[in-house]
């Protein structure tokens, strides 16, 4: 049981860092290329606009998960920090399950907006990007056989439901986590402070250390 559940966290971590990396990767490319077809050779790519668009739109439904994994989300912790640890953890839970209930009102209505693509209007086609021949086989399951000459909106679509679903998968992950007294926030806290203190107690150590070193050379 253990393994499966490492298994599945693993494919989840592969699908959040592998679609944020292709999608910043190809926005990057994209545009670069576009500001040097127009400004150097006077010419536009048409379907750069677009492609951008959609690859922002996965970028952010992707970091949204990843960005619970992380704890980088932003958070108000005034209040919370001076609390005693039974009382964050109580607050954090709750925290959890909102963020869980807006999650699931997000599912339905990503759920809703994306499957009539999926179904019924499968035919329907993005303005400017063209379909690939290596992924034609999809008229045959989606489109009654009739090949597509753009790619079919419900393939960028798929991030609405796919990044919410990422997104409740991690808030699961995280409420077990405060329930088992792993975590007692799921905000970014003050870890840039924490840090700073503990490189502010290291660094004393750290110049004695050096100076012994140099005494007995």
């Amino acid at each position: 049981m253990q393994q499966q559940v490492t298994r599945f966290g693993t494919v989840v971590d592969n699908i959040e860092e592998t679609s944020i990396a292709i999608c910043l990767g190809l926005m990057t490319m994209i545009t670069f290329v576009n500001v040097v077809a127009r400004y150097v050779f006077s010419d536009n790519i048409l379907w750069a606009k677009e492609a951008t668009e959609f690859l922002f739109a996965w970028l952010v439904l992707m970091g949204m998960s990843y960005g619970v994994k992380k704890h980088v989300h932003i958070g108000v912790d005034v209040v919370i920090s001076h609390l005693s640890k039974p009382a964050k953890k109580f607050f954090a839970l709750l925290s959890v399950v909102a963020c869980l209930v807006f999650a699931v009102l997000l599912m339905i209505g990503a759920w809703k907006y994306w499957y009539p693509f999926a179904t019924e209007r499968a035919w329907m086609e993005t303005e400017d990007l063209r379909m690939p021949d290596w992924m034609q086989f999809l008229s045959t399951w989606m489109n009654e056989g009739e090949r597509y000459e753009k790619i079919p909106r419900w393939i960028p679509y798929l991030a609405l439901p796919l990044g919410v679903g990422l997104l409740i998968i991690r808030l699961l992950q995280q409420a077990w986590r405060v329930v088992t007294g792993e975590i007692d926030m799921i905000i970014a806290s003050h870890e840039a402070e924490e840090l700073l203190e503990e490189l502010e107690m290291v660094a004393p150590h750290s110049g004695d250390e050096s100076t012994r070193q140099r005494g007995e050379g």
